[in-house]
């Protein structure tokens, strides 16, 4: 009878400890809800790709479902991450000034950032501020990578402007520093959606968008321009990737190793395919529509520059200050990234 018993408890344990594995392995998958905008294109590879590589260091254990438009407004992605609606979500610093301030610093006008590669280092560098942690900690969000931006320039329909006089009464939608520029020269900047531009230039609302190439062509306002400012170069927008910081503490070792050990290969192939793909294909593509190329002088470009960049430093720096930010500490590390 006992050992009757025995082999019976043998047999159930032998039958039970598979099943154990069974569900302790699908109790560690893990699936985090992105929310991004728009469509798939080069300014959000870097997250496509992170989540290619988070699924394969981790055998499936670990997804990421990337949702464009679907989980919420670019404008909440901020409000999305802080009450744990989704766990990572990308979206640009000038969209929400007030609840972003410290990275904003990132879209001043003038900046003199030359290539994708330095605006990546400098806007990594610039996440690890204290000051910048703290800002963002405000609404539970931790600082993943960024999402690396050429300068912008305008593309308009009308009458191109041929002098920097001629943007006088031009409404265009610009955001940030971008904004503060256009405006300098009399330009009229107004704040939208990325994805409700297209509508807005077709039906004569704005007459101009400041946008990245990759941008001018994944929303549709190329088919539509008729002109282009090769040189403008007023600025470009910050757009981080943040994930909710609760959700990256309860992940397990193993998992937080093989999303933040990711970064730097999905930016890599960001930048890679920003380069070699999108800006080769910029050129084509406005000689195939027969958009005009407008190039500015060097003196008149100087002397905008001269009357923009530092007034709006200032007073980046003064407005920032009186909400207890250390805007003048934050500024000077950004100045000297650049001078490097």
């Amino acid at each position: 009878m006992v050992r009757t018993t025995l082999k019976i408890l043998k047999t159930v344990i032998i039958l039970i400890i598979p099943l154990a594995f069974v569900a302790e392995s699908f109790a560690a998958t893990v699936e985090w809800n992105v929310s991004l905008w728009g469509k798939r294109r080069s300014f959000t590879e870097h997250i496509e790709k992170l989540a290619e590589l988070v699924e394969k260091k981790t055998n499936g254990e670990f997804k990421l479902n990337i949702s464009y438009g679907g989980l919420s407004k670019n404008k909440e992605n901020l409000d999305g991450i802080s009450i744990g609606a989704f766990e990572m979500a990308q979206f640009c610093a000038g969209y929400h000034r007030d609840k972003n301030p410290t990275i904003t610093v990132l879209e001043l006008p003038f900046l003199g950032v030359r290539s994708l590669e330095q605006e990546r280092s400098i806007s990594e560098k610039i996440y690890k501020h204290p000051a910048v942690k703290a800002d963002l900690a405000r609404w539970n969000a931790t600082l993943l990578m960024p999402s690396p931006l050429p300068q912008y320039n305008i593309l308009g329909v009308g009458e191109a402007p041929k002098q920097l006089a001629d943007f006088k009464g031009v409404s265009v939608r610009a955001t940030g520093g971008i904004g503060r520029a256009l405006e300098s020269i009399g330009a009229v900047p107004t704040s939208m959606s990325a994805t409700e531009v297209r509508q807005a230039l077709g039906s004569g609302v704005i007459s101009a968008v400041a946008f990245a190439p990759h941008a001018h062509m994944s929303f549709g306002t190329i088919e539509s321009g008729k002109w282009w400012t090769t040189n403008l170069n007023p600025g470009t927008v910050n757009c981080p990737v943040v994930v909710n910081s609760d959700a990256l503490a309860s992940l397990s070792k193993k998992h937080r190793k093989a999303l933040l050990g990711s970064v730097k290969e999905s930016l890599d192939y960001y930048v890679d395919n920003y380069n070699n793909k999108t800006m080769k294909a910029w050129g084509p593509e406005l000689d195939k529509r027969g958009v005009q190329r407008i190039t500015y002088s060097a003196d008149s470009l100087a002397e905008l520059r001269k009357n923009v960049a530092k007034p709006a430093a200032d007073e980046w720096i003064v407005r920032n200050s009186k909400k207890g930010i250390p805007a003048q500490d934050i500024y000077d590390k950004l100045k000297r990234l650049l001078k490097k």
